[in-house]
């Protein structure tokens, strides 16, 4: 199960309409519940010096960063269950 909630599948305790405030806390975080453990890691690499030598200024570009991905990756899963109904 926690593999499925790494994939960005729909664990029963895992709303993924919630991933996106998560993005406004932790968007490495949320990346890496979206699906995308590499970008996650390499986010959270960058996320945290940025944050802390800009003050926050660099926040808002990372929560951007994090709601596309989720986005793309609803509109993956999507495109995946239509396949699966033809």
């Amino acid at each position: 199960m926690a593999a499925d909630l790494a994939r960005g599948g729909n664990a029963p305790y895992f709303n993924p309409a919630m991933n996106y405030v998560l993005a406004l806390f932790l968007p490495p975080l949320s990346i890496l519940l979206a699906g995308r453990p590499f970008v996650a890691i390499l986010t959270f690499l960058i996320w945290i010096p940025a944050v802390i030598f800009s003050g926050g200024l660099t926040h808002p570009m990372f929560i951007a960063l994090a709601w596309i991905l989720i986005y793309q990756g609803g509109e993956e899963r999507r495109v995946r269950r239509l396949e699966r109904r033809d």
